[in-house]
């Protein structure tokens, strides 16, 4: 089931972000992450996943400068398109604020990497630690 998040679902949310393999967050960009989180949740939305009775996977925009904040499923449900099905949600909420584009970034060389260019996002160059700067227009 796919749905909006409540704050009752913040728990898992992390618990999922901090189960990926990759795109780990860093220890110096835990409260940066944690702030953004909290803005979203007060002025926008968390769409998830839900499965076996707890939430699997999630993906969320920030409507403020129209990038994906995050997209991430837990490691044991991986593969189920619960991403593909997730990401949708998150760049209508950035075309409904009124974005054109929908930007992101990730690591090179990683499964996200691989991910996005096969639906359809653009590398539109690097950012200063070396991620990829993905764009997708909002139609």
């Amino acid at each position: 089931m796919i749905r909006k998040a409540t704050l009752d679902d913040w728990q898992r949310i992390t618990e999922i972000r901090n189960a990926v393999r990759e795109n780990r967050l860093s220890s110096a960009n835990v409260s940066r992450v944690a702030d953004v989180a909290r803005w979203i949740y007060d002025n926008g939305s968390f769409w998830v996943w839900e499965e076996d009775g707890a939430v699997q996977g999630f993906a969320v925009a920030d409507v403020r400068d129209g990038t994906i904040f995050g997209l991430f499923v837990h490691p044991d449900y991986e593969g189920r398109g619960i991403a593909r099905a997730l990401l949708p949600l998150a760049c209508e909420d950035l075309r409904v604020a009124g974005h054109s584009v929908a930007r992101l970034t990730t690591d090179p060389g990683t499964r996200a990497d691989r991910f996005y260019r096969r639906n359809g996002w653009t590398d539109t160059g690097r950012r200063e630690k070396g991620e990829i700067v993905f764009e997708r227009p909002l139609l």
